[in-house]
């Protein structure tokens, strides 16, 4: 009898939304997929009934929106509660790894905090860079590498997986991405922004003119006019007043229902309002006049009855034909909320 193909990834998302993100893998891999939770709402084990390469291509094909992370796999060992030697032993003689000599390496550790204090992520990657380095030659590295080693610890198993960055959906450990606060930044909705930028594939010094709907107190503002904008910015808030200094911003202090602008003024339409979606939609809608074809939208939707999928497609037909999606995604910075890139037909 032919051995059944299958393959087995951690998947990570935001907290309450790993329900939302394994219905997402079920619609596309249908009702053979397997599933078991590590951190409740948040990190799940899922098998699917196909192999690895056919299980990545389509989870990058069709990326779901609140699926964060994953990482394949590979091997898994049973152990109690683990030492810092069994682990390093597990990595010196698993079948599972092939590297080839001076291969730039991520080791990317997680634990759940079943996990003893005395294996901190941290310690177990110094460790397994050693051993990488011992048994195949090659060089730990942080950033652009051509491999990531990922271990997840529990506090009965250890799994571990061999993949391309890439191929992980975010390249950083658990799709948990970083940025350091700057002094004398507006606020941390400017992470969010950044984050999109990243994910999208967006490089916001390429766009000429930026409109900002509902940009007080101006993080989002502040990072355009950082990457050489000229940015019109709307809200009857105030905006932080240092930003009002800057020469390439025009601040409206008014409801956004309230402004006229010239018709194609401005190639990127950016807007994180808390408001309702569907009243979000309609503000954008009548100004998208102002936007050019072609024209970028940034936009954040805020998720206020826990129904996601029926709240996007609800604000997707709001805003077409004139705007077509090109991506959703629930980013690590986003919280009730998901981000959505957009392109003006």
């Amino acid at each position: 009898m032919q051995a059944e193909v299958e393959s087995t990834f951690i998947g990570t998302a935001n907290h309450g939304y790993g329900q939302h993100a394994q219905e997402e893998i079920r619609r596309l891999f249908g009702q053979g997929c397997k599933f078991g939770m590590l951190v409740p709402a948040e990190i799940f084990i899922f098998t699917l009934p196909v192999d690895k390469e056919e299980a990545t291509r389509r989870l990058l094909e069709q990326e779901p929106m609140f699926l964060r992370h994953i990482q394949p796999v590979d091997a898994r060992q049973t152990w109690n509660g683990g030492s810092m030697d069994e682990l390093v032993e597990l990595v010196r003689t698993t079948k599972v790894l092939s590297l080839e000599e001076g291969a730039a390496t991520a080791v990317q550790v997680r634990k759940t905090e079943q996990v003893g204090s005395e294996l901190s992520p941290a310690g177990c990657k110094q460790a397994i860079d050693r051993v990488l380095a011992e048994r195949f030659g090659t060089v730990a590295v942080v950033k652009d590498a051509k491999w990531t080693v990922s271990v997840y610890l529990t506090a009965a198993e250890v799994y571990l997986g061999l993949s391309r960055p890439e191929h992980n959906l975010s390249d950083w450990s658990g799709g948990a991405v970083r940025f350091r606060k700057e002094e004398g930044q507006v606020s941390r909705a400017k992470f969010k922004l950044l984050e999109a930028e990243r994910v999208f594939g967006l490089d916001f010094s390429q766009y000429r003119s930026a409109i900002d709907i509902g940009a007080a107190p101006g993080g989002w503002t502040s990072l355009l006019l950082e990457r050489g904008l000229r940015v019109t910015a709307v809200d009857p808030a105030k905006l932080d007043k240092e930003l009002l200094r800057n020469p390439r911003l025009t601040f409206l202090q008014k409801n956004a229902g309230d402004v006229k602008f010239p018709e194609n003024s401005f190639d990127l339409l950016v807007c994180d309002m808390s408001w309702s979606p569907r009243q979000m939609a309609r503000l954008v809608k009548e100004l998208l006049y102002a936007l050019q074809s072609g024209g970028t939208a940034v936009i954040t939707v805020k998720l206020l009855h826990k129904k996601p999928f029926q709240t996007v497609r609800e604000m997707l037909e709001d805003v077409q034909p004139e705007l077509m999606l090109q991506k959703a995604k629930q980013l690590f910075h986003n919280r009730e909320e998901l981000t959505l890139f957009l392109v003006k037909a």
